[in-house]
């Protein structure tokens, strides 16, 4: 009961996650009926183009092998030789329809699941060996469907097989009175029509057996809400976990940006809540750099800071703002700005001079600035 509650509750789709889990496990889409079918068509085509060739490979081994001079009746080493000679001309014949039948194989298993190679797959389960869930096997729908299947099967290819050897029976007795080395290639050849023949029948079986398949396979990945939602966490990383990472950064960069911050030419304040701090040099920037920014708590240990170690600090209320918003740390101030940033690095140039030549201080400047663009 709980399993089929468990089943009932599984109405999400199977994220791409699930699907390449799955797939690493050797669990995908497979349908026997497919490639039995493949195999099955491809060797009896592949018979009526290669049985007459195969046929006069094998009879050239055969006669060699039954023919034995007297002169090699007494060489101690003769039938091992021969028997090799003879076993490779007979393999040869029959490797070019091995190989064909190898190829089926491959191509009609990987049809509709793809190649998929997994130890897992053919790993030892302990599980197997409870008889409890075997018997759940053998009594599930997915054993009802295989043996319905194999009902439909026999019936389908004993229905054409008997009708074609009664469609057939007449040149069937007529081999009877052929030489032999006409009636053996003649029957070979009609076995192989009959063989194409029963096994087209089996198309209808891996027609119906395909879509159902791949329906089943989509059902047995569905997932629950629950399930979608751990691995959303999984993947994504928990909010927590998020959480601390995030303030981990913050801290690295905070930690940095201090760093940088006595190396600043100035450090534009609110005068409170906001403060940054700019680095111009003319040989390597185009325009100056913010190399610190932050508001509130921030704002006042970069104003201590900055007061530490002398870096001159410049209340301008809106151009403090415009910067904080507009401008990253590390990034080049908006061309937006420049004429005021400029006005306040030509004014603590200005304060300088007069500081060395003991004239008056300038005004400071009010720089102006449309807030609403930034």
């Amino acid at each position: 009961m709980a399993e089929e509650k468990q089943q009932q509750d599984k109405t999400e789709e199977a994220t791409p996650k699930r699907l390449a889990d799955a797939r690493k496990k050797g669990d995908v889409p497979r349908s026997r009926e497919l490639t039995m079918t493949g195999v099955m068509l491809t060797g009896a085509t592949a018979l009526i183009f290669m049985v007459e060739p195969m046929l006069s490979k094998i009879r050239l081994a055969m006669s060699g092998a039954l023919q034995i001079d007297r002169a090699d009746i007494f060489d101690s080493n003769y039938l091992a030789e021969a028997f090799s000679a003879y076993a490779g001309g007979a393999f040869a014949g029959l490797m070019p329809f091995a190989i064909v039948l190898l190829l089926a194989v491959f191509l009609s298993a990987t049809a509709i699941g793809g190649w998929s190679f997994s130890m897992k797959a053919v790993a030892f389960k302990v599980e197997k060996l409870n008889p409890i869930k075997g018997l759940k096997r053998v009594f599930s729908a997915n054993s009802l469907n295989e043996l319905i299947k194999a009902l439909a099967k026999f019936s389908m290819v004993a229905f054409i097989a008997i009708t074609w050897l009664w469609w057939s029976v007449d040149e069937l007795l007529a081999l009877g009175r052929e030489d032999a080395a006409v009636a053996v290639p003649h029957a070979m050849r009609i076995a192989s029509i009959s063989f194409l023949i029963v096994s087209s029948g089996l198309v209808v079986i891996a027609l119906a057996d395909v879509p159902f398949q791949l329906w089943n396979f989509k059902k047995k990945m569905k997932m629950t809400r629950q399930e979608v939602r751990d691995e959303f966490k999984e993947t994504e990383g928990r909010p927590e976990v998020k959480s601390k990472i995030r303030m981990l950064q913050q801290q690295i960069a905070t930690r940095r940006m201090m760093d940088d911050l006595p190396n600043a030419d100035v450090v534009i304040t609110n005068p409170t809540h906001f403060a940054v701090a700019l680095k111009y040099e003319e040989e390597s920037m185009g325009a100056p750099r913010v190399v610190a920014k932050g508001k509130d708590l921030l704002a006042k240990r970069i104003r201590e800071v900055a007061e530490e170690h002398n870096v001159p600090l410049f209340s301008a209320p809106p151009l403090a703002r415009s910067l904080y918003r507009s401008t990253k740390i590390g990034q080049e101030i908006s061309p937006g700005l420049y004429a005021a940033v400029a006005q306040v690095l030509a004014y603590l140039m200005q304060i300088n001079a007069a500081m060395k030549t003991g004239t008056r201080w300038p005004e400071p400047p009010v720089p102006e600035i449309d807030e609403s663009r930034f």
